[in-house]
């Protein structure tokens, strides 16, 4: 488990009350390049261009506009902006449980390690209770200035949540015809065998990046002078 908290915040369910952390429980492990001039090896920086003029210009200079049709642009402040940030809080509303099942792939976003902060009365009861109902508590909290919508469900014995993408990022499922027919006995006994023969346990040294590995392996053999393969 992750030993340093990211935010720290208070899960509540009805008279329930729980400290919490909250722990990152996934990292980006893919291999970041720096762009580099091809004579002297220095790094190249980015700057913003007036793509008219060619002139470069500074941060100050700038200002975020939305597109509402071609060429036409609603020009926003950075105090606008803020003036609609959600009130800052340090509570996880659980406002209901649903099965696990109901909530589908497409809606998980990013998992987080929700652990207890000291006091875990009540804690591993609630985690035991959605493993045993096989449910998840929808929750709500405010974090670095966004809102979040998560499930909350059981990991062993204690609890992650997952953010949950919103209603307008979730795309209808494209429409599949029906079957026609329902599957025959022998059809049916044959994908049975199939999910046996391969049913195990669920390994998660199989789950490996093998381009970036390949491409680890030629930057550390670069580094040590040898030629690559």
């Amino acid at each position: 488990m992750p030993t340093r908290a990211m935010w720290k915040g208070v899960l509540r369910v009805g008279k329930l009350s729980v400290p919490t952390t909250l722990h990152a429980a996934v990292e980006d492990a893919a291999v970041h390049f720096h762009l580099l001039h091809d004579e002297d090896g220095v790094r190249v920086r980015q700057r913003l261009v007036n793509p008219v003029t060619g002139e470069t210009r500074s941060d100050g200079e700038v200002h975020k506009g939305f597109e509402i049709s071609s060429g036409s642009f609603v020009m926003l402040t950075e105090e606008e902006l803020a003036s609609l940030s959600p009130e800052p809080s340090r509570d996880i509303r659980l406002h209901s449980f649903v099965p696990r099942s109901a909530i589908g792939p497409a809606w998980y976003d990013r998992p987080y390690y929700l652990l207890p902060d000291g006091q875990d009365e009540g804690y591993f009861a609630l985690a035991q209770a959605l493993s045993n109902r096989g449910e998840a508590g929808i929750a709500r909290w405010v974090m670095r200035k966004k809102q979040y919508h998560g499930a909350v469900m059981p990991h062993g014995e204690h609890l992650v949540v997952v953010t949950l993408r919103t209603l307008d990022e979730v795309l209808k499922a494209p429409k599949v015809e029906p079957m026609h027919r329902a599957a025959d006995a022998r059809e049916l006994t044959m994908a049975e065998q199939l999910v046996t023969a391969l049913s195990g346990d669920f390994v998660s040294e199989q789950f490996e990046d093998e381009h970036r590995a390949r491409v680890r392996a030629l930057i550390d053999a670069k580094a040590r002078g040898k030629k690559p393969k």
